[in-house]
């Protein structure tokens, strides 16, 4: 083999071997290796819930990028997030620690956000949400099914019975049903035989269940009420528009009421009144000394006596001397 060969197989090898690293790098670098890759997020959580480096970001369910590293940073742990740069990342976007399956590892999921949103900085803190794990859904389902099965024993013995206070509710219906089985079968006869006078036409009951006139007079009993409420309703509603416009002082008794100086014109008529009376009784004035004094009526007595004797002496005399007589019996 001359020296051209040797020096044409070490370039061949060399070649090959540079080829060989440069596929290496895009294959470790994902096809990036000259572009920027420090767009970081930090993703704040009470528990990272063994996420480790390397788990996958998912932006809507496609992959943009892969969890950098994980840290404590005092009270809470962080993920720092290494995201594509040509992929925005909204300012109101929330990341979750979302479970792959049941022996998969978790990832982070980002939501989208709202359209328009202006996108978070490099090394920005993305808002974070908490969603349940698998473990703590399964404790839930374990509390769930003890208290599932703490009930479940409550009921076997409440229906059992511990064998305390007479056994449980089973033994106390048997005991029950025992001691009262004569009574429930009178019962059973005496329901037995109300029906069968029911079904009879026998007695009020079994009136209105067979007889249709029954039935119809009760509805017209039903009607008749109805009606009469009716005119209840109305006769209410009448009584409430005389007592509204009472209120409101239209119409005589509202004026009445209401109207000062119609209740000052009765106030005065009442007044006058009791004036006129209080005249009467004490005798003054024509009809009071009518009423009072007794000489009136005397007079007045004496004067029909003598009209009545000069009436008896016209019957028995002619004109003139009737006219004598009845001048002589009043003068």
């Amino acid at each position: 083999m001359n020296t051209a060969q040797q020096t044409a197989r070490v370039g061949l090898f060399f070649l090959l071997g540079v080829a060989l690293v440069w596929v290496t790098f895009e294959t470790l670098s994902d096809g990036h290796l000259f572009e920027e890759r420090s767009h970081t997020l930090i993703a704040g959580f009470d528990d990272l819930r063994q996420l480790k480096a390397g788990d996958e970001v998912r932006l809507a369910g496609v992959k943009v990028g892969s969890v950098k590293t994980t840290r404590l940073a005092g009270r809470r742990a962080e993920a720092v997030l290494q995201v594509d740069p040509k992929v925005p990342i909204a300012s109101d976007a929330t990341a979750t620690i979302v479970m792959a399956g049941l022996i998969g590892g978790n990832y982070i999921a980002i939501s989208m956000g709202t359209p328009g949103s202006t996108p978070l900085a490099d090394g920005a803190e993305i808002r974070t949400e908490v969603s349940p794990d698998l473990n703590t859904i399964m404790s839930e389902i374990g509390g769930l099914g003890k208290q599932l099965q703490d009930s479940l024993g409550s009921f076997s013995k409440a229906f059992s019975g511990d064998g305390k206070d007479g056994g449980g509710i089973i033994q106390k219906l048997d005991k029950l049903v025992t001691e009262n089985s004569d009574r429930v079968n009178k019962t059973m006869t005496n329901l037995q035989e109300i029906t069968d006078k029911i079904n009879n036409g026998q007695g009020t009951l079994g009136l209105l269940v067979n007889d249709p006139k029954l039935h119809d007079q009760l509805l017209a009993t039903v009607s008749e009420i109805k009606t009469a409420a009716t005119d209840a309703k109305t006769f209410v509603s009448n009584a409430e528009g005389i007592m509204d416009q009472i209120k409101s002082g239209q119409g005589t008794l509202g004026t009445l009421i209401y109207d000062q100086k119609a209740a000052d014109d009765i106030r005065t008529s009442l007044a006058n009144i009791r004036t006129v009376s209080d005249k009467l009784a004490k005798g003054q004035g024509t009809l009071g000394k009518l009423i009072s004094d007794d000489s009136l009526y005397n007079s007045a007595e004496t004067t029909i006596k003598k009209v009545d004797r000069t009436l008896d002496g016209l019957n028995d005399s002619g004109p003139i001397t009737a006219v004598g007589i009845a001048v002589n019996a009043l003068f």
